[in-house]
């Protein structure tokens, strides 16, 4: 059977994309996922030259959470450093200049950070760096670097998950009220009287089993076919780490290929 994808739901503002995976098993999504998690770069905060910082917030804990904020990654114009003089040298092919500096009072946010590319940006502009009281200051150059999850974390562009797809059969509902009442993702509902399944819920559901114990008429079970979420942080869409991550796995099945 040939692999086969469809598309279950795209939440945008969310940054999360669901979809059915057909014709592959469980190892197959594992190993998407782990790509995802641990091979598919982006840039990160990863060197930071403090100039000033009188701030509540030590040295060590600024650049913590500097090197946390997710950036906006152009795979097109960078990529993995070949080596350490490349990073040391500050390559545009695989650096990014930031700085961020600030006197006034009050909260300093993502979006007064300036970035030699504008198309590399921190993600959340009201994301909170420190608030400063009166006559404190932050003054800071930042070098961000194209990074792998597999090293630190604060370069994985999202998380992602999967499960085997479920089937809700209903049969006869001794107390359809009582599971209506017991569904919060809406997978049940009463409508003119009668307990309603709502197919289109099913996928995101975590709660088939439970269902399944409220009452005997509803009875399920799982198919080959598995559901796989992406949720992205900011730095690349979910459709450009998905893309990403299997250019990446045609690379590795190449090169394993080549050893053989």
């Amino acid at each position: 059977m040939a692999l086969k994808l469809e598309k279950i739901k795209e939440q945008k503002k969310n940054n999360s994309f669901t979809f059915m995976i057909k014709g592959a098993d469980e190892a197959f999504a594992n190993t998407i996922r782990r790509l995802i998690v641990e091979e598919v770069p982006t840039l990160a905060v990863e060197d930071i030259e403090i100039k000033d910082n009188n701030s509540a917030l030590y040295d060590e804990m600024l650049a913590l959470r500097l090197g946390l904020v997710p950036i906006k990654t152009d795979l097109s114009s960078y990529r993995l450093p070949e080596n350490e003089d490349e990073v040391k040298e500050r390559s545009a092919r695989c650096t990014l200049q930031i700085k961020l500096k600030a006197s006034k009072k009050g909260y300093v946010y993502a979006e007064e950070a300036e970035s030699s590319d504008p198309k590399c940006t921190f993600v959340y502009p009201k994301m909170p760096v420190v608030k400063l009281l009166a006559k404190q200051k932050i003054d800071v150059n930042m070098t961000a670097v194209m990074g792998q999850g597999k090293v630190h974390t604060k370069w994985s562009p999202g998380w992602a998950f999967y499960k085997k797809e479920a089937k809700i059969n209903m049969g006869k509902v001794e107390n359809p009220e009582l599971v209506a009442a017991n569904s919060p993702d809406g997978v049940f509902s009463m409508k003119s009287g009668k307990l309603q399944l709502n197919q289109e819920k099913v996928p995101e559901s975590s709660l088939i089993e439970y269902y399944a114990d409220l009452d005997k008429g509803i009875t399920y079970e799982y198919t080959d076919n598995i559901i796989f979420t992406v949720e992205s942080w900011g730095q690349l869409s979910c459709k450009q780490i998905l893309q990403k991550s299997s250019e990446i796995l045609v690379e590795k099945a190449a090169e394993m290929e080549s050893l053989l």
